[in-house]
């Protein structure tokens, strides 16, 4: 434990055989206005205060709340097997495995996530991985410039607005060019997004389902881009894309997901996990680590990193992005969710979830003027017309114990009384009634 001094004399003394006067002379090359404002610090806490301090600050939050929000990021539930297998030792250390030989088991579980990846977006080649949807979807929109030598993106407003800020902050300093197209109501304009294609398109970027929870088909939209050589981006639901059109069968380039609902909690914002699929040809592209399978001299198998070279990660501006660290733990953890549950377990959860969202949807357009926003397919998540300011409701609902929906006016201008309500297999049927009371009595 280093040295600590406890008299103004001592610190004199310790200052003066490294050769300053004063703890300001140690920040001499940073600029007065980045310098420490004091070092005027409380004094420190032993580790059993520290735990005390810290438990009584947390116990001041309420975590009991019945949950019906969604909004990208779904309370979905997680098997005990998924903690306990991902934070064995073997997996502690994240870093990029350089050294195939002695990383054969982080290899081996990228590898395993990618081939999921792969088949539940029905896609060809898949990397490992990137922070989140919104990393995903910039980096999506970066590779089209690339392959393409175009400039524009033409995103869909039903595109989650988070996700939508994220991509603008994303790309601010970069050389392209972001063509928003309004939604209808919640309802994708796909004639608006058709419109909006020509030869200087480098991408097409939709949801789905979209961030009001409806549900399209965006076949004929990307086969307008692949006739002016523009690529196809789609943001979908994990979970969803086991009972919903894969972007493969509707003809994507670029298939991106929020992998949180793969075995990730909802804690706090993070962290998330951005994945991220593409066709073949476009695999050159693709940013992040990707883990290909071969065999050694003698036959043996083995797994490496492939198709990039450590270098491209540090040429500035051409590099692509080297996303990896606490990324392939996410990643591992999402393996091991979809390991679990299997193709029948995520089409399982995903029914249920939609049932579970038509109950719902059932028994609160039967309160007095509330009304579903559209008329769309949806699946596990849906928008309400509310007579009253959605913002105000979810607010007062909160504090009798219910997250009840997103407020859409927090981002959409003119929707103020539109709230957004999720479902997953963790509600029930009485939670449902509970909500509808609740809310029946607050309109």
């Amino acid at each position: 434990m280093p040295y600590i001094p406890h008299t103004p004399e001592e610190l004199q003394e310790m200052l003066s055989v490294i050769g300053v006067s004063s703890l300001e002379d140690l920040f001499a090359d940073i600029q007065n206005d980045m310098r420490p404002k004091s070092f005027n610090l409380p004094e420190g806490k032993s580790e059993s205060e520290l735990t005390a301090y810290f438990e009584n600050m947390a116990g001041k939050n309420k975590t009991d709340f019945i949950n019906f929000l969604g909004a990208g990021y779904y309370d979905h539930y997680i098997p005990k097997a998924v903690d306990a297998l991902s934070q064995r030792g073997e997996f502690l250390t994240s870093y990029t495995p350089y050294q195939p030989e002695v990383s054969q088991g982080t290899l081996q579980s990228i590898f395993e996530y990618q081939t999921a990846a792969c088949r539940l977006l029905d896609m060809d080649c898949a990397n490992a991985s990137l922070f989140d949807v919104g990393n995903a979807l910039f980096e999506a929109g970066m590779m089209s410039v690339r392959h393409t030598r175009k400039h524009t993106w033409i995103v869909d407003e039903a595109i989650n607005p988070i996700w939508r800020k994220m991509l603008a902050t994303y790309s601010a300093n970069q050389n392209v060019r972001l063509v928003i197209i309004p939604h209808k109501n919640g309802i994708s304009d796909k004639s608006a997004l058709i419109n909006a294609i020509d030869d200087n398109t480098a991408a097409i970027m939709v949801q789905n389902p979209n961030f009001f929870g409806a549900i399209d088909d965006y076949t004929e939209v990307f086969a307008k881009a692949k006739e002016h050589k523009a690529l196809s981006v789609i943001s979908v639901y994990p979970v969803m894309q086991a009972v919903l059109k894969t972007p493969g069968e509707m003809g994507a380039d670029i298939a991106v997901a929020e992998g949180q609902s793969l075995g990730l909690p909802l804690s706090f914002g993070g962290p998330y996990l951005g994945m991220m699929a593409c066709k073949k040809e476009l695999v050159r592209q693709m940013p992040g680590r990707i883990v290909g399978k071969t065999n050694d001299l003698n036959g043996k198998e083995g797994f490496v990193l492939t198709l990039q070279a450590r270098e491209q990660h540090i040429r500035r501006a051409k590099a692509t992005s080297n996303i990896c660290s606490n990324q392939g733990l996410c990643a591992l953890r999402s393996i091991i969710h979809m390991a679990l549950l299997g193709p029948e377990g995520l089409k399982r959860t995903a029914e249920t979830s939609m049932y579970l969202a038509r109950v719902l949807a059932d028994k609160v357009t039967k309160l007095p003027h509330v009304s579903l926003l559209n008329a769309a397919p949806y699946g596990n998540e849906f928008a309400v017309q509310l007579p009253k300011n959605a913002d105000e409701i979810a607010g007062k609902m909160a504090e009798l114990g219910f997250l009840c929906g997103f407020p859409a006016g927090q981002y959409y201008q003119g929707m103020e009384n539109v709230l957004l309500l999720a479902c997953t297999e963790k509600n029930t049927e009485e939670q449902i009634d509970k909500l509808v009371n609740a809310l029946g009595g607050l309109l």
